[in-house]
């Protein structure tokens, strides 16, 4: 699997491809620290710019946790939304082809379900 990088992770890293473990996965995590990717930072979530709207793998392990968490305010499944959130409106505005390629991708390789309660996170 491609991963799918923004127009400014190309410059900076290539391409990265993952075919059964991804190689930068080390044992306490990403080792590309704060050049991980950000759809590597977006998963287990996927994210429709046609829609608006977000949705998750069915088949992560912590979705079930993460979605109780996103009814607790300030958990971390609701920090991470909400910084999710924020840098899609940034990528929406600097790189909407990024957004529209990563959904792709995620929607041919995961078996994805939309995400309840993500609407009412950071909305006043």
């Amino acid at each position: 699997m491609e991963i799918t990088l923004t127009s400014q992770e190309q410059k900076k890293l290539g391409s990265i491809c993952v075919e059964s473990n991804c190689p930068h996965l080390g044992v306490s995590g990403c080792t590309l620290g704060p050049d991980k990717p950000f759809s590597c930072h977006l998963y287990p979530l996927v994210y429709s710019p046609s829609e608006k709207t977000y949705h998750y793998d069915t088949d992560c392990p912590v979705m079930p946790t993460y979605i109780q968490q996103l009814k607790v305010k300030g958990s971390e499944a609701q920090v991470h939304l909400l910084g999710i959130k924020k840098s899609i409106e940034s990528l929406e505005l600097k790189d909407p082809e990024f957004l529209i390629n990563n959904f792709e991708v995620d929607q041919s390789y995961f078996e994805i379900k939309k995400l309840p309660h993500s609407n009412k996170i950071g909305n006043t």
